[in-house]
């Protein structure tokens, strides 16, 4: 019988990096039950599915003990970000409060699903995967809860935004970057191409067969 692996212990500034992704992602969810006029409920559910979505995904194909399981730290931040929004009244956040606060959350949670998967051995072009995954799947599934289009069916710059910080990291940590500084570097390029995607209209040319 082949004993269990030990599992990677990832940097402190990634881990931190993580709770950041899950908390601006978890106020985006809350923000669309915002605009949809939805109850408390709604607004948790939305919260903690926008929040963790992405990573179970990740933790499942990359074999990882699934993130917020055996810890109450994760749904209470998602309850905590749907508490937030619930109570600041709805006249005090800007229409593109939704926009900005995903922006932060690709960035991010790219970064530190890329970032996780190189940690569990997996190799780059898959982790490179896993970090698109890990940053657009929550937000596709607060997309298909709330029954509007889902971001992969625009045309404006999304992926291609959490692909550039998850291609980052894994080839500055492929060329020995230390990963803090490579996190940093990653997470902040990804927000600043979506940044830009989402004040100029930025966006790839669709398809003209």
């Amino acid at each position: 019988m082949t004993p269990d692996l030990p599992t990677p212990t990832l940097p402190q500034a990634l881990v931190l990096l993580d709770y950041f992704g899950i908390a601006v992602f978890a106020v985006s969810g809350a923000l669309l039950a915002a605009e949809k006029r939805q109850t408390l409920v709604t607004f948790i559910f939305f919260a903690v599915a926008t929040g963790v979505g992405g990573g179970t995904l990740r933790d499942l194909l990359i074999g990882a003990p699934v993130f917020w399981v055996h810890t109450n730290g994760t749904l209470l931040i998602c309850i905590v970000a749907a508490l937030s929004v619930w109570v600041v009244r709805r006249g005090r956040l800007d229409g593109r409060a939704l926009l900005w606060f995903d922006a932060l959350g690709l960035g991010a949670y790219a970064t530190y699903g890329a970032a996780k998967a190189v940690a569990f051995g997996v190799a780059p072009v898959p982790a490179f995967a896993m970090g698109v995954l890990t940053a657009c799947a929550g937000g596709i599934i607060r997309d298909v809860l709330a029954g509007q289009p889902s971001i992969l069916m625009r045309p404006e710059l999304y992926v291609t935004a959490a692909a550039l910080s998850a291609g980052l990291f894994v080839g500055l940590a492929l060329v020995g970057m230390a990963p803090w500084a490579a996190a940093l570097v990653a997470a902040l390029s990804g927000f600043a191409l979506r940044g830009a995607a989402i004040g100029r209209g930025w966006s790839l040319p669709a398809y003209r067969g």
